[in-house]
């Protein structure tokens, strides 16, 4: 089912064999009919994550990232959109001289042709190939029939991993196997045979219930690996070797362990785990409901990336969930709870809902002296921010918002203005890794420089980081927006883009946001240092 944890699943997995000694390539293919991620809703899908080379993909590649510390290539990532269009403008251009071009063989080809490509460019030593959604799901069904070639052309160098749920019924209170039990059933009716379970659940799996499944499954018991829920994702890795996994998996594909290397893995849960001093952060968003419930993984990377800065300054992270909305109501005087918080970050997102309730928040933390991180669109609205209450722009604002503003701060690119009147809108921002130049004597000099970051130093500081945008500060108004105290601390190499604003350190504790998404680049073992940096000056406020 959607939401059991395959995405967590692949990176351990990689995370284990990796400590093994071996290279590993995930990838990961998505159903959808969708060309990338970019388009969809946040609060159906999650969070859409950007790679260097400037892709909108799942968030699952954000997972990959992190667990394994690398940048993760276009090449392996695919949904069924990609892979139907390149088939179809394929034959539309003749490229398949005149044949009736069928699903079977010609999309299960292209799949496979996809992955090759992908390890060609990796030359990994172990590809780790997830294949979203639900088994039993028809629009599945052609990457299974690619899957089952896959392993019919190299039936030594494949297997499979099946991940299932086990659920325990309140009113039942035992643990039920059957829904796993007819999940084999269906791969199988494919010609795939799971040689790994991984089952989940919110308990460990006791001895007889890995004993029905490897008899009902026929799957050795050895390879039925109990997944219960952590809380902390970073415990799967260590949960899986408890099972020895990586000792499974190896011997499967016939390969010896090279070294066994989890030290530094295990020494940062251990240092999460114990962390014991507090740190309340609010996050205010707007993509957080969904009917009765919150939906967080819109934000994941978000998330993450403080639990990573918080575990390395040996801190208790408690994030709260603050809705935007509920500070646009002046006759209610919400804003003054916010006291209670030792930071408050303002993520991205698009759209008029809650604008004006970040707003106020901004402007809450900027005179209390609150640590504040903005992130692309909490920049952009720090900027308008200040350009109403300190510059004397009063109606200023972004031409998103308001397209007639008289005081126009933040503006759509120029050459995105085309894009839009056409409504052409998937993949049409800045995308990707940009350069940026670092101010010197600025917090976020500080942070860079204080961090094992890779940085140039030729007289500034060059970092690159990872863009999902259309509008920027426009460059009209940077002047005067100086000369009212702002400091633009990062640009683009050539002046043209202001990537981070802050104030000075004289003026507020921490008061900086980002046209870029840093959290696009942190990792547990390397925490992003904007991130530590925010931290740090909430807990020194503590």
């Amino acid at each position: 089912m959607s939401g059991v944890g395959k995405g967590v699943t692949t990176s351990s997995l990689g995370k284990i064999l990796s400590a093994r000694g071996f290279k590993i390539n995930p990838l990961k293919i998505d159903p959808y009919l969708n060309v990338d991620a970019g388009t969809m809703n946040p609060i159906e899908h999650g969070e859409v994550f950007v790679l260097d080379s400037g892709l909108e993909c799942d968030q699952d590649m954000g997972n990959y990232e992190r667990f394994l510390d690398v940048s993760v290539p276009a090449e392996n990532y695919m949904t069924s959109g990609m892979v139907y269009k390149y088939v179809i403008d394929k034959e539309r251009a003749l490229g398949y001289g005149g044949k009736c071009v069928d699903p079977v063989p010609y999309i299960s080809e292209e799949i496979l042709r996809r992955i090759k490509r992908s390890t060609d460019k990796t030359k990994a030593d172990i590809s780790i190939i997830e294949i979203g959604g639900t088994v039993g799901e028809y629009q599945n069904s052609i990457f299974f029939e690619a899957a089952r070639v896959l392993k019919l052309k190299h039936p030594n160098d494949v297997l499979f991993v099946l991940v299932s749920y086990l659920p325990i019924p309140n009113k039942v209170g035992e643990m039920k196997t059957k829904p796993t039990q007819y999940a084999v059933r269906a791969i199988n009716s494919y010609g795939i045979h799971p040689d790994i379970i991984i089952a989940r659940s919110d308990r460990p799996l006791d001895q007889k219930r890995k004993d029905k499944l490897a008899f009902s499954c026929n799957v050795p018991v050895k390879n039925i690996i109990s997944a219960p829920d952590v809380d902390n994702i970073y415990d799967i890795p260590l949960n899986f070797e408890k099972d020895g996994l990586s000792t499974t998996v190896l011997k499967l594909l016939r390969l010896r362990p090279r070294q066994e290397d989890l030290k530094d893995w295990r020494q940062m849960v251990e240092r999460m785990k114990t962390s014991t001093k507090e740190l309340r952060i609010g996050v205010v968003g707007k993509y957080f409901k969904t009917g009765d419930y919150v939906l967080s993984d819109v934000y994941i990377s978000i998330i993450e990336s403080l639990k990573h800065a918080a575990g390395i300054l040996g801190r208790k992270l408690i994030l709260d969930w603050l809705d935007a909305g509920d500070y646009e109501d002046k006759k209610i005087d919400k804003l003054a709870e916010l006291k209670n918080y030792d930071g408050l970050l303002v993520p991205g997102g698009f759209g008029e809902r809650g604008v004006e309730g970040k707003i106020a928040v901004i402007k809450f933390a900027r005179e209390k002296g609150i640590p504040f991180f903005g992130l692309c669109y909490g920049m952009q609205l720090a900027v308008v921010e200040y350009a109403r209450h300190v510059a004397g722009l009063k109606r200023a604002h972004t031409t998103e918002i308001n397209p007639k503003t008289p005081a126009p701060v933040i503006d759509v690119l120029p050459e995105q203005r085309e894009k839009i009147a056409q409504a052409d809108y998937g993949g049409t921002m800045r995308l990707g890794a940009y350069p940026c130049e670092l101010k010197h004597g600025t917090t976020a000099f500080d942070a860079y420089v204080d961090s094992s970051y890779k940085l140039q130093a030729n007289g500034y500081k060059l970092i690159h980081e990872r863009h999902r945008h259309r509008y920027e500060v426009n460059p009209d108004y940077v002047v005067t927006l100086e000369k009212a105290g702002l400091v633009f601390s990062g640009r683009s190499p050539d002046g043209r883009l202001m990537e981070i604003v802050e104030l000075p350190k004289a003026q507020h504790p921490f008061f900086l946001g980002t046209q870029f998404h840093p959290e696009f680049k942190s990792t547990p073992l390397h925490p992003h240092p904007l991130f530590v940096a925010f931290l740090k000056s909430a807990g020194a406020k503590k």
